[in-house]
């Protein structure tokens, strides 16, 4: 925000005051910016190349944009996608183009690169390439999709991760003593906020800006933030959920288990209580998509492809726009037919690869790109299937040690019926096989 001369440090809000100056105040991102690690380094040698940070919102992606403009010697210049177009990118190339013939060098930090159409990143590209300008862009979603491929191919992109619960506690702990020494909060209720706030220090703390601003001050003069408090705030009852505890364990249990027992109503409650607690859209639709597989297969196929369905729906919404497409699927994986024979198949097959590891493919169906390896013989006898009637051969594909292993038993359950009359009359093609 401008400053004016009336202003002090606590008009701005919590999360602007708290905003980290150093990579030693920065929270989470150890994968990146801890002691040895690559981001780090590139910010400490000041080589910095364009690149692109990508991530969840509240994660620190402008905040290390801040702290590379404090630490380089280049000049730094602060872009918003939003409100920018393209007579601002060539005003700012023609000015960063002055800056190289003075051997200085330029850093552009694009805010929300993502919102850029694609004649508007083309106007960075050839500054880019001809090293005029240092490119750094901030974006929520997938640069593979939003930022233009010979754009991205010159940039190094670094994955930002939400931040784990534990780090914003510790933030939301600094963040009290910022607000006042007569502001007290419980670990518990630092913790509430944190698991609310999804991995997003920013709105963590306007959270708890928010609690802080609306409890009274009691006789001791102490300003207590209460869970009733926070209740309030929030309009949600279960915040003391934690999505790493056992009540996260026990309710994606609930609701595995009863979609499994064809179960839709209590499959819809137990999706609700997760997700009114706070949990995330997206680990719900990755287990409807195991789920879709585990339980139910090749008894109804489409169900995998309404899981995935799901799990898109949810990542271009986000809750709670994206609770009714989730609930779609949950209903969906309730009612559809169930079969675990994909899951049998798979860990009979995995029991058999562990202890057969040393085994070898069988010559016939080895490639054979080389003269060397057709000496070997590699490739010989093998029957090629759309040379045959009905497609099939009495080849055998397995090892030796294991000729007539069956790990995929069908069962009669919807769809899958027709898998095994197929197997069947594939088997039964196979013991008669001409050739």
């Amino acid at each position: 925000m401008n400053k004016t001369l009336f202003s002090t440090p606590s008009d701005e809000p919590l999360a602007a005051r708290m905003r980290p100056q150093t990579l030693e105040e920065f929270a989470g991102q150890e994968h990146l910016i801890a002691p040895g690690k690559i981001l780090r380094r590139i910010i400490e040698s000041d080589k910095i190349p364009s690149m692109i940070f990508w991530g969840p919102p509240g994660v620190g992606k402008t905040t290390l944009a801040s702290i590379i403009a404090r630490r380089t010697q280049a000049t730094f210049i602060n872009f918003s996608a939003v409100t920018s177009g393209i007579k601002e990118i060539r005003d700012i190339m023609k000015q960063a183009e002055a800056n190289k013939n003075f051997g200085e060098r330029t850093i552009v930090f694009v805010d929300e690169i993502h919102r850029f159409n694609k004649a508007q990143q083309d106007a960075f590209l050839p500054f880019v390439e001809k090293g005029s300008i240092i490119l750094i862009g901030a974006t929520t979603e997938n640069p593979s999709f939003e930022i233009n491929g010979a754009l991205l191919s010159r940039c190094k992109v670094f994955v930002l991760k939400s931040l784990d619960p534990d780090d914003v506690v510790k933030l939301l702990q600094r963040a009290l003593k910022v607000l006042g020494e007569n502001f007290f909060a419980d670990d518990d209720i630092l913790r509430a906020i944190a698991v609310f706030s999804n991995g997003d220090a920013r709105a963590a703390l306007s959270l708890l800006e928010m609690t802080a601003m609306n409890s009274e001050e009691n006789s001791d003069g102490k300003i207590i933030i209460t869970q009733e408090i926070l209740e309030q705030c929030t309009s949600r009852k279960s915040l003391l959920y934690d999505k790493d505890g056992e009540e996260h364990y026990n309710l994606i249990s609930a609701l595995h288990k009863s979609m499994r027992n064809s179960d839709p109503d209590a499959a819809v409650y137990w999706l609700a209580r997760m997700l009114e607690a706070g949990e995330d859209p997206l680990y719900v639709a990755r287990r409807l998509v195991r789920f879709a597989s585990e339980d139910i297969g090749l008894a109804e196929p489409g169900a995998l492809s309404m899981a995935v369905a799901a799990y898109q729906a949810c990542h271009f919404l986000g809750m709670p726009e994206c609770n009714v497409h989730l609930t779609q699927a949950v209903v969906h994986m309730s009612i559809a037919p169930k079969s675990n024979a994909l899951d049998v198949a798979y860990n009979a097959a995995k029991k058999d690869a562990l202890n057969s590891l040393a085994e070898p493919v069988p010559l016939h169906i080895r490639n054979a790109p080389t003269r060397l390896m057709r000496e070997l013989e590699y490739g010989k006898g093998y029957k090629f299937a759309h040379d045959f009637e009905n497609k099939v051969t009495d080849m055998k594909c397995l090892p030796d040690a294991l000729l007539g292993r069956e790990y995929y038993q069908p069962t009669d359950q919807g769809s899958e019926a027709h898998y095994k009359k197929r197997l069947e009359q594939i088997k039964n093609w196979k013991a008669n096989f001409q050739a």
